[in-house]
């Protein structure tokens, strides 16, 4: 073979090899804009919806006795002095207090229930699950204003061979109906401390972490 016709062929598999690691290094699909590391401003996110395994108390104004603190059972349901298998999961703190009422007002004039969360999972469509090469993969609840950051501290962070540049997050988008894929750039966030790679979570993100190829 000529050696001019090799030159040719040993920089085009160069090139071909860098641009297969770029694409490896760059994650799949689009990024998401960045978050500051600290907040400017705190704000509320949405209403909490009531989950599988929440710890309830139920308070119900000048008659004690018909309030209780209940745990939400696995079907969903509670049960409370007076009412039976009450539908819980799904529903937010004042509308289980608005269901309650109607259900109380059958046996006392104009009752005034509220319903306190005390101990929290959330529903599916409300955690983060970060699954893959972490330390602990797991399902966080989320809490407003929780960004990427906040979530790969919960779970100690990337595992010895992780690639964290080629770490995806999916996302269900209400208004098409379908989930999308967004890039993470996890090792230049943890390990590099760069600042632009944070992005705010929403209810529902699954974070994926591929191990390392090689």
């Amino acid at each position: 073979m000529p050696i001019n016709r090799f030159s040719r062929l040993l920089a085009s598999s160069a090139v071909a090899s860098l641009a297969l690691s770029g694409c490896a290094g760059s994650g799949a699909g689009p990024q998401l804009p960045a978050a500051s590391f600290v907040a400017m401003q705190e704000g509320p996110g949405e209403e909490y919806v009531i989950g599988p395994m929440d710890e309830l108390t139920i308070f119900v104004w000048r008659n004690p006795e018909l309030g209780a603190s209940v745990q939400v059972r696995p079907d969903g349901r509670i049960t409370t002095p007076l009412i039976t298998d009450m539908p819980a999961v799904g529903k937010t703190p004042s509308m289980l207090a608005e269901d309650l009422k109607l259900q109380l007002s059958q046996y006392i004039q104009d009752p005034l229930v509220s319903v306190i969360v005390n101990k929290f999972a959330g529903t599916y469509s409300q955690q983060v699950r970060v699954i893959g090469a972490t330390a602990k993969p797991a399902s966080l609840p989320y809490r407003a204003n929780m960004t990427l950051l906040d979530a790969m501290i919960a779970v100690g962070g990337l595992s010895e061979f992780a690639s964290g540049n080629r770490a995806k997050l999916i996302r269900f988008d209400k208004e098409s109906g379908h989930q999308k894929e967004f890039a993470l750039r996890l090792g230049d966030l943890l390990r590099k401390g760069e600042s632009k790679a944070n992005v705010m979570l929403m209810p529902g993100d699954v974070i994926i972490i591929p191990e390392s190829t090689f």
